[in-house]
């Protein structure tokens, strides 16, 4: 094989795979979004095939040949192709297609009765499966190896280099600091959001507003609904969000499309030329959160954001808003009050949120913790990183989709993200002097390109840290982090 028949092979079978995969992320928005739950079973089959199919062409013998021929190639981007690819393929020739397939399959009937034990909180209802899912998450990771924990094996996956002792250290750095900042705050007053109706249809004109406004491209993507908001990329083109909504207030539903517009803004950012191919995909899942995490907080809690916002914010909810000023309105944005929800929790608290689902997975890996003994292992940690006994389990450890579709490993990517998010705002401030102004027009544009230059258009090109240092100048910090969260407390406080 020469270089140019490794480039044909390469670039015909990645193509095919990916094919297959775009069309599991269909049949995953679908089964969240629109499917009728008589569908499940069939569906997991169907979700099993393909990742088989899938699975098959990336252990290919000729496909690790071709990916280890153009590793060698002088063509930089061909080179860079093969890194990521080459990865993919070692990681998966380790993966038995038993596994593979029983993996889909099984998270794909636990994702539906992950649903119904969360709206009866019902631990019992769940827990089977999250024994099958945990069994088969450690059979993953003893088959890719693993040298200190079984954990480093999950997380590698989806934030290349990081290792359950960097995650650990880096937790034991933050928690005593965000446990200072929150204690700082306890003896505030924090304002609830304001009590009234808040109409449904409302609520999504004005978050499909505010998603346009910050560039997301309603022509290649849709927002809809879901148990847990999530947004995914299904095909280059074809980008799907989605939210929930509450008619006692609409907090939640905006900050979750402003959120998931971050995620839906980089997938429709990312280099079209790779479209099909390694380097057409994000850097890491912690690179994806800090591009939801900084439209979510570090843009859309701020002040001049809602300058802009809040005066529509009133037009569409009268009633509640009528007697409250944009300072109150910011009031209850930064409160900082510990609370059970994660998706919901305060900027202050959140990482705490974290650290004990971090604490949790590693425990139930390893094997020191069971699923029997989950909700009190959970309850029991809660109440002491937040002070709050956990009244039921569809406010503990089911309020989270991800254990149902095998996400192990996937949580401590929200807090590298909100630590790359704090850097890269900080960063694009020095080089964007206006932007505090421009989002007080509504304007922001100049911000969209910064991140699709800096972030967006570099795909899987450049490794996170990497990213994080050509985007800011220096390697991934907390400071930005933790000096953002520090201007959160008011100044009488």
């Amino acid at each position: 094989m020469n270089l140019d028949e490794a480039r044909d092979l390469f670039s015909s079978q990645w193509r095919e795979m990916s094919l297959l995969d775009s069309t599991s992320a269909l049949l995953g928005w679908d089964e969240q979004v629109m499917m009728p739950s008589g569908g499940s079973a069939w569906r997991a089959s169907q979700n099993s095939q393909l990742a088989r199919l899938s699975h098959a062409i990336l252990i290919n013998p000729r496909l690790g040949e071709a990916l280890m021929l153009l590793g060698t190639s002088p063509d930089p981007i061909l080179a860079a192709h093969a890194r990521e690819g080459l990865r993919r393929h070692l990681r998966a020739v380790k993966l038995s297609p038993a596994l593979v397939t029983e993996m889909a399959e099984v998270c794909s009937l636990a994702q539906p009765e992950w649903r119904k034990a969360r709206q009866e909180s019902d631990h019992s209802r769940f827990a089977p499966w999250l024994e099958r899912i945990i069994r088969l998450k450690r059979a993953e990771a003893d088959s890719v190896g693993w040298t200190n924990h079984p954990y480093d094996a999950l997380i590698d996956e989806y934030e290349p280099g990081t290792t359950t002792q960097s995650v650990r250290t880096l937790f034991e750095d933050l928690a005593p600091a965000l446990s200072a900042l929150a204690a700082r705050r306890a003896d505030e007053q924090p304002l609830a959001e304001p009590a009234g109706n808040y109409p449904i249809e409302d609520q999504k004109k004005f978050g499909e507003m505010a998603s346009r406004a910050i560039g997301f491209n309603f022509e290649s993507g849709r927002l809809d609904v879901s148990t847990h908001p999530f947004c995914s990329g299904v095909a280059p083109g074809d980008c799907r969000l989605t939210t929930r909504y509450n008619s006692h207030g609409f907090v939640e539903s905006f900050f979750g499309v402003l959120h998931e517009t971050g995620h839906g803004l980089y997938e429709q950012g990312l280099p079209h030329s790779f479209d099909g191919l390694p380097l057409g995909q994000a850097a890491s899942l912690g690179i994806h959160e800090s591009q939801s995490r900084l439209w979510e907080n570090q843009v859309g809690r701020s002040r001049a954001y809602w300058s802009f916002w809040f005066p529509i914010a009133k037009a569409f909810f009268p009633g509640p808003l009528h007697n409250v000023d944009l300072d109150q309105f910011l009031r209850t944005l930064h409160r900082a009050k510990p609370g059970f929800i994660r998706v919901e929790a305060d900027e202050t608290t959140y990482n705490l949120h974290i650290v004990l689902r971090f604490e949790i997975e590693t425990a139930l890996l390893s094997g020191d913790l069971t699923v029997a003994q989950l909700p009190i292992a959970w309850n029991e940690r809660f109440e002491c990183l937040m002070g709050l006994k956990v009244p039921d389990d569809r406010r503990g450890y089911l309020q989270d989709v991800h254990w149902s579709g095998g996400g192990l490993g996937y949580f401590p990517t929200y807090t590298l993200g909100n630590l790359y998010a704090a850097q890269f705002i900080a960063a694009a401030r020095r080089d964007l002097p206006n932007l505090d102004s421009d989002l007080a027009r509504g304007d922001s544009v100049s911000l969209l390109a910064w991140l699709r230059s800096h972030i967006h258009s570099k795909g899987r090109m450049l490794r996170p840290e990497a990213l994080c240092i050509e985007a800011t100048g220096e390697a991934p910090t907390p400071h930005y982090l933790l000096q953002h969260l520090e201007s959160l407390i008011p100044s009488n406080a």
